[in-house]
């Protein structure tokens, strides 16, 4: 029986405590090599960690590019701060396209008063699905045109950063593997009550979580606390966190028993090697265990959902907005656009980012309305004062919603339609940040609009979210407009602008990377939408006479390609925003020169400057001729 601490913790709710304690923590991200199963793969990490490492503070700065800031440019930083006025068990990680499928994420524990007392606190349990391929090559099939490699399959599937792969099943793949066969261990001690905080950390996998030979003690679901209950096993979506005790007999039956997580692979998730076991153990030293898998977890495996919304109930009762100020349906599909690359869509738009105008700034400044950016999918839910938003998913696949800036009321979710007026427990729903919303299924959820903000609600399984399935939410835009957004942020964006025009970013996803692709002999770089909107070929032409320019080289590009671009022919006037970016070595803005340049031969496909001139500051010029730029003809995604 649970020994529940009774304390009164429903005012720190609403006013969580100052500690004035400022926790500092320096991250360095760079390239490595890892083989955290044998098979050697380069990743992205942090300090040289993988996973990266543990944040932990006492009590609870979002940063997700295109919307609430610029993405951090190579070689520069970012100081996220914030207060801690959420606690509990979550993890940190890149928001930039699927970087954090490549290594960019760790564990984050928000120490709080507990709701029920514990002996040992084991820490967090990463579970994560693995993928030996680099992220970007994924994306690219991900949204790509053939179905076939839409749906990658991963390749383990870790608890805390181990994993064991047979190396001899390799064909055709020269990378070097070493077959390992080291697992995760955790030191129990009799008759005491451990917390093991599980993290779903991976890219698509749902994780089923068990501990062979003892009951699971569930006491809170992400961020909130609930009336405990046992199980045998806990499911987790991508991006959800639940916190259990298991409790040791004071006699154990053996000395080690196996932890299990499998990802469900029958029409659930996807996965070559779905099991990661490692070892809880009693002894001195971690012998093989003997034990056998619960009964529970082998039947579980058909299933794709959280438990029952009937046994999660919070801790701290809240009621949810019985009948909401405002009320929005959203339709997810999937499909190919006109291009032939599958996306996914809410409500018919496909998301994508645009990384130097941030929705968050553009509404700190009164801009509120993108009618030319429909593909940025905001929502602008006004002054309401709470806000409901029934999710329909016609496909049979499942997906865990993640809603930032909240603690969400999950007020109905199941297969089938909705009926419109069943929720359950209407007084206390389950709150949380993520919840699997089931394939076949619909979701609603709810909240209570006290934060204003512009707010990511997305699918957090990587690939889904790098094919467009993210939406935003506008909270309270009036409010937006007084807030004080952190001078970095404005930095931030600075610094991306100037890496920005000296580099093509080639945005091939939702943007929620970076993909520059250079061709020896053409010195190209393409830059393509993945939704087929148009792409364009630049040429970046080198200058002979280096001496006169510091090394330097410029590029041209359209700042601006109009919609009707896809005209037979193009007359110079319907061009009017053409733009020439200079890219000099020493010359920090196009205002610091003087050029010329005459622009001829205007067609669909191509335009051609016959003469360039510019005239350094220091009085230095340089004439040249330029070639032909081939623009491809556009396609167009009909939403």
């Amino acid at each position: 029986m649970p020994l529940i601490f009774h304390i009164n913790l429903q005012k720190y709710l609403a006013n969580p405590p100052n500690t004035g304690v400022i926790r500092s923590y320096d991250f360095t991200i760079s390239k490595g090599v890892i083989s955290p199963d044998g098979y050697q793969k380069e990743a992205l990490l942090i300090n040289g960690q993988f996973p990266g490492p543990l944040i932990e503070a006492n009590w609870w700065m979002d940063g997700v590019p295109g919307v609430h800031q610029c993405p951090i440019a190579p070689g520069k930083s970012f100081t996220y701060s914030f207060f801690a006025d959420l606690y509990g068990t979550s993890w940190y990680h890149s928001h930039y396209s699927a970087q954090y499928a490549a290594g960019l994420f760790g564990p984050m524990i928000i120490h709080g008063p507990d709701t029920l007392l514990y002996d040992i606190d084991i820490g967090p349990v990463l579970l994560t699905d693995y993928f030996h391929r680099d992220y970007l090559s994924i994306v690219a099939d991900v949204v790509g045109t053939d179905i076939k490699t839409a749906v990658p399959l991963s390749d383990n599937n870790l608890i805390n950063g181990f994993g064991t792969f047979d190396c001899t099943t390799l064909v055709n793949d020269t990378t070097p593997c070493t077959t390992t066969t080291a697992l995760p261990t955790f030191k129990l001690t009799p008759g005491a009550i451990h917390r093991f905080r599980l993290i779903n950390a991976g890219a698509e996998g749902v994780q089923k979580f068990s501990v062979d030979g003892h009951t699971l003690t569930v006491i809170a679901n992400d961020f909130v606390p609930i009336i405990p209950y046992t199980t045998e096993v806990v499911t987790l979506g991508v991006g959800q966190r639940t916190d259990v005790l298991v409790y040791s007999p004071l006699i154990p039956l053996q000395e080690s028993y196996y932890v299990r997580s499998y990802i469900p692979i029958t029409g659930c998730s996807s996965s070559n090697k779905p099991d990661a076991v490692g070892i809880a153990y009693y002894g001195l030293e971690p012998t093989t265990p003997s034990t056998t898998v619960w009964p529970a977890l082998a039947e579980s495996l058909t299933e794709c959902a959280n438990d029952n919304l009937t046994e999660t109930v919070p801790w701290f009762p809240q009621t949810s907005d019985p009948t909401p100020s405002t009320v929005q349906t959203i339709d997810i599909e999937f499909g190919q656009n006109s291009s032939g690359n599958w996306l996914w869509t809410m409500n018919a738009i496909s998301f994508r980012a645009n990384y130097n105008n941030p929705v968050l700034l553009l509404s700190n400044l009164g801009n509120n309305t993108y009618p030319d950016d429909e593909q940025w999918n905001v929502y602008d839910f006004g002054s309401n004062h709470s806000i409901r938003i029934v999710l329909t998913n016609p496909v049979p696949v499942p997906h865990p919603i993640h809603l930032h800036g909240h603690n969400m009321f999950v007020l109905a979710a199941g297969v089938g339609t909705w009926d419109g007026t069943s929720v359950t427990r209407p007084l206390n729903p389950q709150r949380r940040d993520v919840q699997i919303l089931p394939g076949s299924g619909y979701l609603v959820l709810q909240i209570d609009a006290d934060n204003p903000g512009i707010w990511p609600l997305h699918c957090h399984i990587a690939w889904h979210v790098s094919g467009g399935l993210y939406m935003n939410v506008m909270e309270r835009p009036a409010d937006i407009a007084g807030l004080q957004i952190p001078s970095v942020v404005a930095q931030t964006c600075r610094d991306w602008a100037a890496f920005t025009n000296v580099t093509v970013v080639d945005q091939i996803d939702s943007g929620l990377k970076l993909f520059n692709e250079e061709i020896e002999g053409e010195s190209e770089r393409r830059v393509s939408e993945s939704d087929g909107r148009w792409k364009m070929w630049e040429r970046i032409m080198n200058i002979e006479d280096h001496e006169s320019i510091d090394q330097g080289f410029f590029h041209l590009i359209p700042n601006y390609l109009p919609t009707y671009l896809s005209l037979p022919t193009l007359a110079w006037s319907e061009l009017p925003s053409l733009e020439l970016y200079l890219a000099l070595k020493g010359l920090r803005s196009i205002n610091e020169m003087d050029f010329t340049y005459d622009l001829k031969s205007i067609t669909a496909q191509s335009f051609r400057i016959d003469h360039f001139h510019v005239t350094k500051p220091n009085s230095k010029q340089i004439s040249i001729t330029t070639r032909t730029i081939d623009i491809t003809t556009p396609h167009y995604h009909t939403y």
